[in-house]
């Protein structure tokens, strides 16, 4: 009997190891398969100043000399969705007769179609706006062309929720341009854009796009990426293109002024990463496409479902 029955002791301790091992296959996939997935959406984001359309801007820079080139640099970059920054009614008119592809949601910063907008441009066959709205950089926030913290001139965001078609994901794109004289209205509208964007959807990411006017050791790039606000993309990208670069090229100036000289920014906060950033420097035969490089972002938003 002691012949027999070590190899039958050894054969069922065998089956137990064999069926623990299924069991446990089996409960692995079974927990692969119930994690929550993940939805990505991909979002090129450009921040734009187009500089306004004005009479002082001598050959080859006048508005309509540079809406060719406005036109070729946007269908070579191929950005989803672009906050502009100092536009007029007419310059977007003309605008939307050159980019058929793109729609625009915005306000004049003095109301109605009067003085110059933060518009959003979209990409409409991908994207669909959800809701949108419109704030001052003031004390008063609501009330349409108030300034209250030194600016001469008025300071507003224009903001959009959107719907991306092919995921079905939704999320923020906020764009301003900030004050270019006074310190404390930087510093204020800093801290206006942290409290209106707190009060979002929590669960929504957020990209915001801008012409801040600050460079990115200012004080109001600090309050906008202090204490888990917005990150500086430009600073958590995967690749940083043209990092020699700033962004104001005052039609003449090839370096933008310099790296120290990067006052337009695209930050974002929430499920993302970023994998490449540029200083756009683009310019056709010496005609700059405006006084300021572009920025564009390839941003990935991840969602769980």
């Amino acid at each position: 009997m002691k012949k027999v029955w070590k190899p039958l002791f050894l054969l069922a301790a065998s089956l137990l190891v064999f069926v623990s091992g299924l069991l446990s296959g089996a409960l692995t996939s079974f927990a692969a398969e119930n994690k929550s997935p993940q939805v990505t959406v991909d979002v090129k984001a450009m921040s734009f100043n187009l500089r306004y359309k004005n009479n002082n801007d001598p050959s080859p820079h006048t508005w309509d000399e540079r809406v060719p080139t406005i036109r070729r640099l946007i269908n070579m970059e191929k950005p989803d969705i672009i906050g502009t920054q100092e536009v007029v009614y007419s310059q977007l008119q003309d605008l939307e007769n050159v980019l058929p592809q793109y729609n625009w949601v915005g306000l004049g910063r003095e109301g109605g179609n009067r003085g110059e907008y933060s518009a959003i441009f979209y990409n409409e066959k991908d994207y669909t706006v959800l809701e949108y709205d419109h704030f001052w950089l003031s004390d008063t926030p609501e009330v349409i062309g108030s300034k209250t913290w030194g600016n001469n001139i008025p300071r507003m965001v224009t903001w959009a929720k959107f719907l991306d078609k092919k995921s079905n994901q939704q999320f923020y794109f906020v764009n301003t341009h900030f004050d270019h004289q006074s310190d404390n209205a930087r510093e204020k509208s800093s801290e206006l854009l942290v409290e209106v964007t707190n009060e979002f959807d929590p669960e929504l990411p957020v990209i915001l796009t801008g012409d801040f006017n600050a460079e990115p050791d200012s004080l109001p790039h600090q309050i906008l990426t202090g204490d888990g606000a917005f990150n500086d993309l430009w600073d958590t990208a995967q690749t940083r293109v043209n990092e020699d670069l700033g962004t104001f090229n005052g039609f003449k100036d090839p370096t933008g002024g310099g790296s120290h000289k990067r006052i337009d920014w695209i930050l974002g906060k929430g499920n993302m990463k970023t994998s490449e950033i540029e200083i756009v420097n683009y310019q056709k035969h010496g005609q700059f496409p405006s006084d300021h490089f572009p920025v564009m972002a390839d941003i990935t938003l991840t969602y769980n479902q």
